[in-house]
Order: C-alpha cells, then structure tokens, then sequence
C-alpha cells in the first residue's frame, strides 16, 4: 500500500512480453544527449522485431470530447497566435486479436469517463472561470465509453484491458468499482464495476509516483479515487511490452513520470498513439502551417514541440517523442508526416485563430471497418 492508500496486488499474472531492444534508453548513467543519439538505431531494431510480431485483428476509432486546451501548454513556447486556447479531441481506440489458444482478447485505449474528467483540478478551476454559455461553445461531447462500445455490440463484459498513455484527468471508479462507498459519486455503497472484467495496465513508475504527488502534477491527477479501487485491478508493468501480435506499450517518460505509448502494426504500418503531442506536426515542425511553430523549431534546432502542461522531465520527453516519430510509418496520404496519432488531437475552432492543423488523422483503423461507430471528429468551424 502506497502512502496515498492506492493498493495494486504483485502477486498477479504476466502481462504481456517485455520488450529489450530499447533498453539502452534508459540507461541513466549516460546523459540525455547520449541518449538522443541512440534513437535512431535502436528504433530501427524494435520496428523490425515488432513488424514480425504479426497484427491485431481490428482497430477502430471512437470520439469522445472536445474540450479547450491552453495554447501556452499545447504548442509550447512555438506557436505565436494569440489565442490563449486550443481545441483538442479525445478518442478512444478499441483493439482486438485473438491468443495463441484462440481466445478473444479486447483492449481499449483511452477509454476516458469524460464525465468524470471535469473534476480534475485544473479542468474545475478553468469550468469554474468561464461563463456557462461559452463553455457550450468550447465543449462537444461526442459520445460516451459504453455507448460507442454499445455501437459496435461489444458487451463491456467482454473487455480485458484499459489503458492509457498516462492517468493525467483519469477517473476509473466507475469502470473498476471499488472496495467502498463513494459519496461523492452518491453512492452509499461500493460501486459495482461497468467492466467486471477489465483490468487497467500502468507503468508502475506513474502509480508510485501518484502516491505523492509534486505540486507541479497536482493539477492535472485525481489521485484521491484510486484509494478505493480493487487492488487485482490495477496491474503495473515495468517498461517495454509486447501486448500482443502487432501491439506494444513503450515507456516514453517525461511528460509523467510513468508516459507509455501504445505502437500499432495495422495494414497501413506502424503508428503510435500518446499525448506527448497534441498534433502530427509537432513531431514534423517543418511542415507546419502554424504561425510561429517552423521558425521556432528553426530558431532552437529543435526536432519536435512538446506539449508541456507539467514538464516532468523536459528532456526525457523530447527524447521520447523523437524515438516516436523513429518508430512510425509515413501517412499513406501525406509523406511529409508520420502515422503519429495523438491521444488528444489538435482540432480547428474558428474561436481559437491561428491554430488549425496542417495535417489531422482523425481515425486509426484496422481490420473490419464496420467496427468504426464514428469516425474522427471533423474540424470545429462553428
């Protein structure tokens, strides 16, 4: 039991395969630098291991929200717009594939209780600041969790794994249950899991860390509701690991402590999902149209823009996103680009000038494309 009370059992399951071939990026005895220049090599390793792995049987893309996103964080120190917000969507990526002894397995990636999200302290504080009527305007609501798995008839019961990139906003009383009454959710009684299921798959670093919390992340956690959660429904993994045929949890630290990013091989190659950027083009600056975001890379020699709400560790995260856009593919629709899909993806709103993408994805997609209940949410025009 950690000194917050948050319990996860280590006498469970292995999870997955670790994975080595990335291992030399986290030797600490070396520098960040050292580090960065070993990317590229050891990128090109684990994309031909990984490509042999084989492929999920389906992936399909799902919107959740958008919401506002400070530009100052999103686009950090780049972008010269004077737009104080940007618009990112949140979507939820639902994967399956089946083991070796033919069993079903399902996977969803940020599946986010957006109702719950809003309590996050830096999102109450934001709420509480802006009048009612243009929040309306700058939150779209586009569909919840079980609703977008009710599209597809998948049953929740059905669902063995959440993950996200990190626990930043997360709230997952409601998906998990808990050991004990909730009064602030009105519940008298312990809440009874929506997937009875389900386990949740974290970097055992972000759990430890979450324990006590630095000032500099205690906005962005709700630490607090992880007290309650049955201890078999946390399960931590240390590091690289391969999830199954075609999917794979990477640590990329620095954005939290515990960041991992999930690495798809699909029919169109490999992608990587994280929020260590809000856009595609912050791992491509060059090619973008944003006012301020290719001169600034320009100016600081600098390969990528971070999206920096709580700069953890700022060098970590920038090594991180440069092995991401080592790992991925190109788009198939613009060359410029990699298949680097963001977690939240930047997303035009004509209230928030100059900070349209150059570039959206939009959907991640693999296998039956009648899985897709929705597709990525188009460009917020008004």
């Amino acid at each position: 039991m950690t000194a917050l009370g948050i319990r996860y059992s280590r006498d469970l399951p292995a999870f997955g395969t670790p994975i080595g071939s990335l291992a030399a990026l986290a030797d600490h005895e070396v520098g960040y630098g050292t580090r960065l220049g070993r990317v590229a090599g050891l990128a090109a390793a684990f994309r031909a291991e990984f490509g042999s792995s084989g492929k999920p049987d389906q992936v399909s893309t799902h919107d959740l929200i958008t919401l506002p996103y400070p530009t100052r964080f999103a686009l950090w120190r780049a972008a010269t717009t004077f737009a104080p917000f940007v618009s990112i969507t949140n979507r939820m990526l639902i994967i399956r594939w089946t083991e070796q002894d033919g069993r079903r397995r399902v996977l969803l990636f940020e599946p986010s209780d957006v109702e719950r999200g809003v309590a996050t302290p830096y999102f109450a504080q934001l709420a509480a600041r802006t009048p009612g009527p243009l929040r309306n305007l700058l939150v779209t609501v586009h569909g919840d969790v079980l609703e977008h798995l009710a599209a597809v008839g998948l049953d929740p019961a059905e669902v063995d794994y959440l993950v996200f990139d990190h626990l930043h906003t997360q709230d997952v009383r409601r998906w998990l249950g808990t050991t004990a009454p909730q009064p602030d959710l009105g519940a008298s009684e312990p809440l009874v899991a929506a997937f009875p299921n389900a386990r949740l798959i974290v970097q055992r670093s972000e759990l430890e860390a979450m324990a006590d919390l630095h000032p500099l992340q205690k906005p962005w956690y709700q630490a607090e509701t992880y007290r309650d959660l049955p201890p078999e429904s946390l399960w931590a993994i240390d590091g690289d690991t391969l999830v199954a045929p075609g999917v794979a949890l990477l640590s990329t630290p620095g954005h939290v402590t515990g960041n991992q990013t999930l690495v798809l091989n699909t029919d169109s190659g490999i992608w990587a999902s994280s929020e260590n950027a809000i856009a595609v083009e912050c791992l491509w600056p060059e090619h973008s149209k944003i006012p301020g975001l290719a001169k600034s890379a320009r100016r600081w020699q600098r390969e990528v823009i971070l999206n920096a709400n709580t700069l953890e560790t700022t060098a970590a995260q920038y090594n991180s996103m440069v092995l991401e856009k080592h790992l991925v593919d190109r788009s198939q629709t613009d060359s410029r680009f990699g298949q680097f899909f963001p977690s939240s993806e930047l997303t035009r709103n004509r209230l928030n000038p100059g900070t349209g993408p150059t570039v959206k994805h939009g959907v991640l997609t693999h296998g039956q494309a009648g899985l897709v209940d929705s597709g990525g949410s188009s460009d917020m025009v008004g």
